[in-house]
């Protein structure tokens, strides 16, 4: 170590003097020793390392503001709640399917205290989490039994665990999918145990490509939905019900990832071309799974649903002690698939089937009031036609009809909408819009009605704070 560095090195504060500096203090009478002299040993321990790394060393007034900004770290919740304006119903970042106020509210009693999540009241003793939601799920669905797991790369992973477990799966290339995350299907294949056989090109499979791969070690045909992402052109897929024929044939399971979670198709919706998990089920299908925050439009669950002697099998896993899924997820989706009942409660209930459902009368309406919101403030906007998606990894290729405000930045700086877009995302509760060949829009498909007050008002704070910084 030379001389220069180990002068530096020797040039930070210690522990002791930066707890006498009168900005730190404060910090402690706020927040107590411990986690102020926590916060001063991580940023010196940081400084240390960037010193040794090669890097200028930093002021007493950098390390005190960075010591100032660790607390803030600690001690300020980072998980908050945004408006999202960006025209995605189901955006991944955003944790997909919001549950809306409703939902919430039947959930409440049984979140705040004590619930019979594993006590079987007819028996008084120690009863089955997934018994509170299995029937709701066999009768929506049409399956024979349901179980549920903390995600549906967790459901893929539990089935191929215990159906196939040094045996052969057989897969189409073209539904070997990748989902945010880097989810991969031939990963999760090999940390299964199962060998993944490839049949088919990218965009052509036929019923005689399975065919041909069976042999004595098969034990799946596995179809997964390519629900993020289409092939168009010259393609062909098999369909489901030749599938399970082929697979019955050969004493075989057909296992369908299907992804999206569509449960049923509701009326008036433009989801005609999306696979459901009802009519998957009629078609014979042995087992699907899917996801619970995205078509379904509830909390983050995998979902698997086939028949009874399999979900048992499943069920009795010693994997699902570790997948199992706790009292918040099983409430919000008891309430959630509960809407399912009928058609009505799926837009007064559940919030993204609310937003699908707007017509572009009531979409325009919307544009019309944020403008108007606006122009009370003294902001210039305009509404433009926008391009709204369904998002979550699901329907691709559907492009909804929807309509944005755009700021109005004539006579501010080059580079005003991604400065103020920016801002807006270090709010308190931060906004995230659209950042589009260099405005900033507000695509009103993903805003609940009640944002758009506070939304005019969050940009209004943001643009005075901008014009006296």
């Amino acid at each position: 170590m030379n001389e220069e560095i180990q002068n530096k090195l020797r040039s930070l504060p210690a522990v002791d003097k930066l707890l006498t500096n009168e900005q730190i203090q404060k910090l402690t009478e706020k927040y107590g020793v411990s986690l102020v002299t926590f916060s001063i040993r991580e940023t010196l321990e940081d400084a240390r390392k960037k010193i040794l790394a090669g890097k200028k060393s930093k002021t007493l007034i950098q390390i005190v503001n960075e010591i100032e900004e660790k607390i803030k770290d600690i001690t300020e919740p980072s998980l908050k709640p945004v408006i999202n304006a960006t025209g995605i119903v189901l955006h991944t970042n955003l944790s997909r399917a919001p549950l809306g106020l409703s939902i919430f509210r039947s959930m409440k009693s049984i979140i705040q205290g004590y619930s019979n999540l594993e006590f079987d009241l007819k028996t008084g003793k120690r009863g089955q989490r997934n018994d509170h939601i299995k029937n709701l799920l066999k009768y929506i669905t049409s399956a024979e039994d349901a179980v549920v797991v903390n995600n549906n790369a967790a459901a893929v992973l539990l089935c191929l665990i215990t159906f196939a477990k040094g045996k052969e799966v057989i897969i189409s290339r073209g539904e070997l999918i990748e989902i945010g995350g880097s989810f991969r299907i031939p990963d999760i294949m090999k940390s299964s145990g199962a060998k993944m056989v490839e049949v088919g090109t990218t965009n052509r499979t036929r019923l005689s490509d399975y065919e041909n791969a069976i042999t004595p070690k098969t034990r799946i045909i596995f179809k997964a939905h390519k629900s993020n992402y289409e092939i168009k052109g010259f393609s062909e897929e098999v369909e489901i019900r030749d599938l399970v024929n082929l697979a019955h044939k050969n004493n075989l399971l057909m296992i369908y990832d299907i992804g999206s979670g569509l449960l049923k198709k509701p009326e008036g919706l433009k989801l005609e071309n999306e696979p459901d998990v009802r009519n998957s089920i009629t078609d014979g299908a042995d087992i699907v799974s899917f996801s619970g925050d995205k078509l379904l439009g509830g909390p983050q669950a995998g979902i698997i649903v086939g028949k009874k002697t399999l979900i048992g099998k499943l069920r009795k896993s010693p994997l699902m002690r570790v997948l199992r899924v706790g009292k918040l997820t099983m409430s919000g989706l008891i309430n959630v698939v509960s809407a399912y009942l009928e058609d009505s409660s799926l837009v007064n209930d559940i919030p993204i089937f609310e937003m699908l459902n707007r017509s572009q009368t009531e979409l325009r309406s919307m544009a019309e009031e944020l403008q108007e919101k606006f122009s009370n403030k003294n902001i210039v906007a305009e509404i433009i036609p926008s391009k709204a998606r369904v998002g979550g990894g699901t329907l691709p290729g559907l492009e909804i009809d929807s309509f944005a405000v755009k700021l109005v930045s004539s006579g501010k700086e080059r580079n005003f909408a991604e400065k103020i877009f920016k801002k807006l995302l270090n709010n308190n509760r931060p906004v995230l819009g659209i950042l589009r060949e260099g405005n900033l829009l507000f695509d009103v498909q993903s805003l609940f009605k009640e944002d758009l007050t506070q939304l005019v008002e969050i940009v209004s704070t943001v643009l005075k704070t901008d014009s006296t910084s």
